[in-house]
């Protein structure tokens, strides 16, 4: 009965975040430290009760982190747009997948599930997503920690930039705190559960509107623009 609890995501979670969404990468990269790093992720989520939201890809380290997010109990939910489930699915699909039209609702399907955000070491698509969801916490569209897990400093460059966009005037110092860095995955979630807000917000959340493409699955269409809240 319990075994059955876990993969039906009901296992209770006393922490601030029930669900976390992760980017990272399709490919494992060169370094082992990659891999070992999206385990060691993989198994801070499970130790911690947090389901998983992703690209809904099984290969390299998003089929790492949610095949062990999955066989740990937790439930998976993977995003994918139609186009490249031939490309980013190889094998057996891991836990739910919802294939989407395109990118873009496949972040806003990830956001609208989770209450904080994480990206492993990646490629173009992962430094987009983390992008698009710092902008989106400085705009005001959501208020949940963003988080990067800087293995063996592959983002160091990546930080460097943010801090040289403040030394600059392109960047408010209080948004440059946005962004929760951390190099192991307990270290991250722990700084992630103490972060809160500083920076000014460009717009309220309230004010913010999507199509009802955007809504839940369950919702009916009705040609009308809805508020969504994050």
């Amino acid at each position: 009965m319990e075994g059955s609890e876990e993969k039906s995501g009901a296992i209770k979670n006393s922490g601030r975040f029930k669900t976390i969404c992760v980017f990272c990468g399709s490919r494992s990269g060169y370094k082992p430290a990659f891999s070992d790093a999206a385990l060691e992720l993989g198994k801070e989520l499970v130790e911690r009760k947090i389901n998983l939201v992703y690209g809904g890809g099984s290969a390299g380290l998003m089929g790492l982190i949610s095949q062990i997010v999955f066989d740990g109990g937790c439930h998976v939910l993977g995003v994918i747009p139609k186009a490249l489930l031939p490309h980013e699915i190889s094998g057996e699909t891991i836990g739910e997948v919802k294939t989407v039209a395109d990118m873009h609702q496949r972040k806003s399907e990830m956001a609208k599930h989770a209450d904080a955000f994480i990206a492993l070491p990646g490629g173009y698509g992962t430094m987009e997503e983390l992008l698009e969801m710092i902008a989106w916490s400085q705009l005001g569209i959501h208020e949940k920690p963003v988080g990067l897990l800087n293995v063996d400093g592959y983002y160091n460059s990546l930080l460097a930039l943010f801090d040289k966009g403040v030394e600059e005037g392109f960047i408010e110092n209080s948004a440059r705190k946005i962004v929760v860095s951390a190099e192991t995955p307990s270290e991250l979630i722990r700084k992630m559960e103490e972060y809160a807000p500083i920076h000014h917000r460009i717009a309220p959340i309230k004010s913010w509107e999507v199509d009802q493409l955007l809504e839940p699955a369950s919702g009916k269409s009705s040609g009308l623009r809805q508020h969504v809240k994050f």
